[in-house]
């Protein structure tokens, strides 16, 4: 099982656009230093799997048939809206795994096209091959599921948008041997960020998870900033993500 995230950012993404920082102007002429809409590509022996889809060029990206399937966390534009265009594709249809949410994003649900969309049930477990997939509510504004990721004796938790998590899913995820959890942590200490964990709420769940490592992503500007200056301050097993940085193995 390999866990690669492809983006890092959040909805805003970075370089923050109209932005003129000192971060933002050399993140400008440094790719490497970019972070593009929070997804993740899962590898699971010859299958692909796309978890979220706010890239813009996923069907460059994955030419057809090259992915087995997408697992969606929710449905906010920064999310799912490289679907849009996805949608209307002429290969076999892919499935999109999905928390319940009748209001979707636009009119996604009305006219999927060839995604073939798939409501899960909180902490159902379903099979796709030798990989087991749980998901599990998370605190947001919309309908939003993490996932358990386990295969072969290994297990990751992706809990992505998220403001802390809710005690059922905690308890859920404490019984487990996670080899790492990739967490939502968009804003510095002690500022505040709706609903999103801050530094502050990250470091809490750390220890309350207790994972082999935790990797941060949905990263904003000003932690982002934050980060260049402080990441070494970050305690043990405590990681901020980058685009096409591998969590696992």
């Amino acid at each position: 099982m390999r866990l690669t995230l492809l983006g890092t950012g959040d909805a805003a993404g970075m370089p923050l656009y109209g932005c003129n920082c000192d971060r933002c102007t050399m993140v400008k002429v440094n790719a490497e230093h970019q972070r593009g809409p929070t997804s993740a590509l899962l590898e699971v022996d010859n299958k692909r799997y796309l978890i979220d889809a706010g890239l813009m060029d996923i069907a460059d990206r994955f030419p057809a048939s090259t992915l087995d399937g997408i697992i969606l966390t929710h449905f906010h534009a920064d999310h799912v809206q490289g679907l849009f265009h996805l949608r209307w594709g002429i290969d076999q249809k892919i499935p999109v795994y999905c928390p319940p949410d009748s209001s979707g994003c636009a009119d996604l649900f009305k006219h999927p096209g060839i995604l073939d969309f798939q409501v899960q049930r909180k902490f159902e477990t379903i099979d796709l091959g030798a990989l087991k997939l749980t998901p599990v509510p998370l605190i947001h504004s919309k309908p939003t599921f993490g996932y358990l990721m386990e295969h072969n004796g290994h297990s990751i938790a992706y809990l992505v948008d998220t403001k802390d998590i809710p005690p059922r899913t905690e308890e859920f995820l404490s019984k487990k041997l996670l080899n790492a959890v990739v967490l939502d942590t968009s804003a510095p200490p002690g500022v505040e960020s709706g609903n999103h964990n801050n530094l502050d709420n990250t470091l809490m769940l750390q220890q309350r998870i207790d994972a082999k490592k935790t990797v941060m992503t949905h990263i904003g500007h000003d932690f982002d900033i934050w980060l260049s200056h402080h990441h070494k301050s970050l305690p043990e097993g405590l990681i901020p993500g980058f685009d096409n940085y591998i969590v696992f193995p």
